[in-house]
């Protein structure tokens, strides 16, 4: 077949009647696409909601049985850009009702919040292995919140995540050390424990103004004559619903929007 043949064989298809149908409904409907979504108040892009309380105010106090017993700024201004927000807190914890050996004594805890909800969530599966750290491996962690003096009267369940690393020593044997990192989202009153369910909860509010999401991410250990120690999987699950049941409150009544979404 010669290329004239091809070109002509190509003008006759865009010229059927099927062909035109298809081509108008496309126009009309991205024409009339603004207007029927203004109609419906359907908001696609989110304005800036900022938190009740900066994280600065949280109430030391209220974390009891945890103290705090360091707080860490960034000082790097790319990391921070790639943070992508000014609004987290990065603590070390020491829970003062468990024994002094305790695996589980002390406690890193990073939250950072995003009131521009158009952003990626960052994830511990993408920050720690671009640091050199390997991946062991990674779960859902229901966590049981149950009621406590500063929480809800109803028990519930917290969707989160169970992420396992490994860190190679640098001493002469290389031997490999493996932690346990645990992450949630707060989304719109909702919690969330992987970043596509994020996104699913925030395209639920089509009609709301705002959106938010917030990171909860926590790591227990301690110090064993000079080496750093870690829980294993029971240990650390059992304490992260005790930590989530004093910090989630704390966080959901002082510090975290509303109703507004």
């Amino acid at each position: 077949m010669t290329q004239k043949n091809i070109g002509q064989i190509i003008r006759v298809n865009y010229l059927q009647p099927a062909f035109l149908i298809c081509a108008a409904v496309l126009l009309i409907t991205a024409s009339a696409m603004p207007s029927v979504v203004k109609q419906l108040g359907i908001r696609l892009k989110k304005e800036p909601l900022p938190l009740k309380n900066p994280f600065s105010r949280l109430d030391n106090p209220g974390l009891i049985p945890y103290k705090v017993v360091a707080k860490q700024e960034i000082d790097n201004t790319d990391v921070l850009e790639t943070l992508g927000t000014e609004d987290y807190i990065q603590w070390n914890l020491e829970d003062t009702s468990v024994p002094a050996d305790s695996k589980t004594r002390f406690c890193t805890l990073f939250i950072t919040y995003y009131g521009m909800p158009d952003k990626v969530p960052h994830v511990p599966e993408e920050c720690y292995i671009g640091g050199g750290l390997r991946q062991v491996s990674s779960e859902a962690a229901a966590l049981t919140i149950r009621p406590g003096p500063r929480g809800s009267a109803e028990e519930r369940q917290v969707n989160a995540r169970y992420v396992v690393f490994a860190v190679t020593s640098s001493d002469i044997w290389g031997s490999e050390t493996t932690f346990p990192i645990f992450y949630t989202f707060s989304v719109n009153g909702e919690y969330a424990g992987r970043r596509i369910d994020v996104r699913n909860i925030m395209n639920k509010n089509l009609l709301g103004k705002y959106s938010y999401f917030s990171k909860v991410e926590w790591k227990f250990y301690n110090n064993s004559f000079g080496r750093v120690i870690y829980p294993d999987k029971q240990e650390a699950l059992a304490a992260s619903e005790k930590l989530l049941a004093v910090i989630l409150p704390v966080l959901e009544k002082e510090h975290w929007p509303s109703g507004l979404w």
